[in-house]
């Protein structure tokens, strides 16, 4: 199989060969990579077996290492790929760790594509986790996952439905409780949203939790980079064989920070730039400017306060 990758349109939907949810499967490749051999990063042990179902050859190239890395481009290297991966997972990881280990039993993940974090972190007895993805997305992650034998950890609820319709309604009949305190995680999910569609996820978000809600995300500062940003990095996608024209998927035009969006939201937001997330991780930041989207970048948390 191989991906298709069409411009967005309103209505638009995908699987994961196609459009958005092709790169989740690429997200979930850089996950199996980094788990690989006898020192792995990570240990996600469905990410592998998940891309090679999903049967794009790009991706199962790139986990057997027959994709040739460009020698010009340092940040393409295997060993970059890793890093950057196992910093950003991670993040994510020690976040629904975090808010578990403070007492929160409710936990959602938006736009959950081949995330497995249901099923290979340690969650506290009677924690409910719910993914919220396009129907047919959940329905092929469930059904290998259940074919490997794999058993969530946690009381495991899946949401499909489209984030442009009406998912908090949907949530709240597949159990969402929004009394309880939530911890929250957008991964990799802002830059395809259009700039006011993320202002809407917030607001949905924020309606929907109890004090002491916890959210995670990504902070994009992407007003120091080259207006022709998004055409560079679907450049070095294409040099990596992916098939992935990121151009075609991303929303630009000016949007709100989303720390400052949401302290405007009664949230106290902190960011870990990305230069410290790898150097918390013993890494160093590749020194490319659209790896780093921006020197102001990072990872952002933040807390809902009573």
């Amino acid at each position: 199989m191989t991906t298709t990758n069409t411009g967005r349109s309103d209505g638009d939907s995908w699987d994961l060969a196609s459009s958005v949810g092709a790169t989740a499967t690429a997200v979930a490749a850089a996950r199996a990579i980094a788990s690989q051999g006898p020192d792995p990063l990570l240990n996600d042990p469905y990410a592998e077996p998940l891309v090679r179902a999903v049967g794009v050859d790009s991706f199962v190239k790139l986990i057997d290492d027959e994709l040739p890395v460009p020698d010009d481009d340092p940040a393409l290297s295997r060993s970059r790929m890793r890093e950057q991966m196992t910093v950003r997972t991670k993040f994510f990881d020690d976040f629904f760790t975090n808010a578990a280990a403070s007492g929160i039993r409710q936990a959602v993940i938006l736009a959950s594509g081949l995330d497995t974090r249901a099923y290979r972190l340690d969650w506290p007895a009677g924690t409910v986790v719910f993914e919220v993805d396009q129907p047919e997305v959940i329905a092929f992650k469930s059904q290998t996952l259940t074919a490997l034998g794999a058993k969530p950890t946690a009381d495991r609820r899946t949401v499909g439905i489209d984030l442009r319709d009406d998912w908090p309604a949907a949530l709240r009949a597949a159990g969402f409780d929004p009394g309880k305190p939530t911890a929250w995680i957008a991964e990799g999910l802002l830059i395809y949203l259009p700039p006011e569609a993320q202002d809407r996820l917030f607001d949905n978000i924020t309606a929907l939790s109890a004090p002491g809600s916890r959210l995670a995300t990504e902070e994009m500062d992407l007003s120091a980079l080259p207006d022709d940003w998004a055409e560079k990095l679907a450049e070095r996608s294409r040099r990596l064989g992916t098939g992935i024209n990121l151009a075609e998927l991303f929303y630009h035009g000016e949007r709100a920070s989303a720390a400052a969006y949401l302290r405007g939201q009664g949230w106290q937001a902190t960011v870990l730039k990305g230069a410290d997330a790898f150097a918390a991780n013993g890494f160093e930041q590749p020194d490319d400017e659209l790896r780093t989207f921006g020197a102001d970048s990072g990872y952002l948390s933040a807390t809902l306060e009573g």
